[in-house]
């Protein structure tokens, strides 16, 4: 980011959307091309917006660089956004789920994607040891000042989980994670490599429309977050030897007062 002029930079990015939000889709593609020639880690999220808009091939992810810049920026004020006026309560979601098929305590709990520790919070007295990562250093901050981790990294997710560390965790869990990647094969991947043998891992999703292709596994949404089919979520969790216990619908979030609908997975490590 050193090399690039910010000031420019913006100034193509403010370009690009407001474009974009003048329904001057053609010009807009163009001018997030622009974006993307002088900022190709992409802080802007620029490829994710032409995704969305239909205008640019479907990443395997959101850039690294997007979604650390994006939380960011909003580490302070995050859990006021998601919560009160997102509505979001789906940490709150996977304790209920868990304690309905768990009545002892779990030995280590892995957060990935932990954000500012909502999913901990939820989760407290649930698991002895509790473990939390995020490719967020502002987010990351905000965790340990809540003092609701044993352990915290700065880290992104599938990245964490190749580290082949000899911890195994017996449950891992994933709230608004999913919605920031669009191919999950390595995660799962990762997941499964980490989880002892009936372990549990927990997640949401955001749920492609009926609409949809039959066919398509997961495309950007009209607010740059991936949404998945559910025979792809369950095909790559069968793939990675992990057994369905629920996969729920919910509503994950509101978005301009629309529910978001997705799905709430419960799985065993097999």
């Amino acid at each position: 980011m050193a090399d690039i002029n910010d000031e420019v930079l913006a100034e193509a990015y403010n370009r690009a959307l407001s474009l974009e939000k003048q329904g001057k889709l053609e010009e807009a593609a163009q001018a997030y091309a622009q974006v993307l020639e002088l900022d190709p880690e992409d802080h802007g999220g620029a490829a994710i917006r032409l995704a969305s808009m239909g205008l640019g091939s479907t990443p395997a992810k959101a850039p690294d660089a997007y979604v650390s810049t994006l939380f960011d920026q909003h580490a302070e004020v995050f859990d006021s956004i998601l919560v009160e006026q997102l509505g979001y309560a789906v940490p709150m979601m996977v304790r209920d789920k868990l304690s309905k098929h768990y009545q002892k305590p779990f030995k280590k709990l892995l957060d990935l994607g932990c954000g500012t520790g909502l999913s901990a919070e939820a989760l407290d007295g649930m698991a002895a040891h509790k473990t939390g990562v995020d490719i967020s250093e502002g987010m990351v901050e905000v965790a340990y000042d809540k003092e609701v981790y044993e352990d915290l990294y700065v880290s992104e997710a599938v990245a964490f989980l190749q580290q082949k560390e000899e911890t195994r965790w017996d449950l891992i869990v994933a709230t608004d994670v999913i919605p920031y990647m669009g191919d999950l094969a390595e995660f799962f991947t990762g997941v499964s490599d980490n989880l002892e043998k009936d372990g549990v891992f927990a997640f949401s999703s955001e749920t492609l429309s009926s609409g949809t292709s039959e066919t398509e596994a997961f495309k950007v949404g009209d607010f740059q977050r991936f949404a998945h089919s559910e025979d792809y979520i369950k095909r790559e969790l069968k793939q990675n030897s992990f057994e369905l216990l629920e996969m729920e619908p919910i509503i994950v979030r509101y978005e301009q007062g629309n529910p978001v609908p997705g799905h709430l997975v419960l799985c065993v490590n097999s």
